[in-house]
């Protein structure tokens, strides 16, 4: 849900950044998410919802929007991953505005403990 006092959270989130934790805001670009977070919260990633992300190819004003909040997030020193990305095209138009991370189908499917183990070990 959405983060109620920004202060609080702030002061946690630096305090998890600070024993080594990394801090990201999932789905962003739709429900709670706010640009108030990005300008208040200590992050270090930022997931941009897949609903943002799925016509990219498609329409013109999709990317905008996406290419808009990765300049946004990057001006701020703060990694984009784009989810929900499933064809090569996709993954191209994302390289091509600055998003550095992705997850989805074109990369692999949900995945259980061994199988993400063998994945980051590169079996």
């Amino acid at each position: 849900g959405m983060i109620q006092e920004l202060a609080p959270a702030a002061s946690l989130l630096a305090e998890l950044r600070g024993a080594g934790c990394r801090v990201a805001i999932d789905d962003f670009g739709t429900g709670y998410s706010s640009l108030a977070y990005l300008k208040e919260l200590p992050l270090d990633y930022l997931k941009l919802d897949k609903a943002l992300v799925v016509d990219i190819a498609g329409s013109p004003r999709d990317r905008v929007v996406v290419r808009g909040v990765i300049d946004i997030a990057r001006a701020l020193g703060i990694a984009v991953i784009a989810e929900g990305v499933e064809t090569p095209q996709q993954l191209a138009l994302l390289a091509a505005e600055g998003c550095g991370f992705y997850q989805g189908f074109l990369r692999a499917g949900p995945v259980g403990e061994a199988a993400l183990i063998d994945m980051v070990e590169g079996r």
